[in-house]
């Protein structure tokens, strides 16, 4: 699994991370970030969830 966060798209509202702390977290920029490539269910409600579609996961 290959999960990326577009930098520029991401518009750091965090939902992400709050709902997959497993595999998000937010940077120091305030922009969320993978931090483990590991499958989780999260991973896909997370990129679901986002309002800006900023998380791909393939």
């Amino acid at each position: 699994m290959s999960i990326k966060v577009n930098q520029e798209t991401c518009i750091g509202c965090g939902s992400c991370a709050a709902i997959c702390p497993s595999n998000f977290e937010m940077n120091a920029e305030g922009k969320s970030e993978a931090t483990s490539q590991e499958t989780n269910p999260c991973v896909s409600e997370a990129a679901n969830i986002c309002p800006v579609q900023a998380i791909t996961v393939s």
